[in-house]
């Protein structure tokens, strides 16, 4: 048995994730759905 001191290096930290790029577009496609949405109700409704 050795007494000198094995120095190992440290795992990898996991790169980040980087956004996913459909989901973001699907995301703002549904927001764009959604505001025109509410202004057809707004107008059909409250009136303008």
């Amino acid at each position: 048995m050795s007494n000198v001191v094995e120095f190992k290096q440290p795992p990898k930290a996991p790169e980040p994730k980087k956004p996913n790029p459909g989901r973001q577009r699907l995301l703002v496609v549904l927001g764009v759905i959604a505001a025109f949405a509410l202004a057809w109700v707004y107008f059909q409704f409250i009136g303008g």
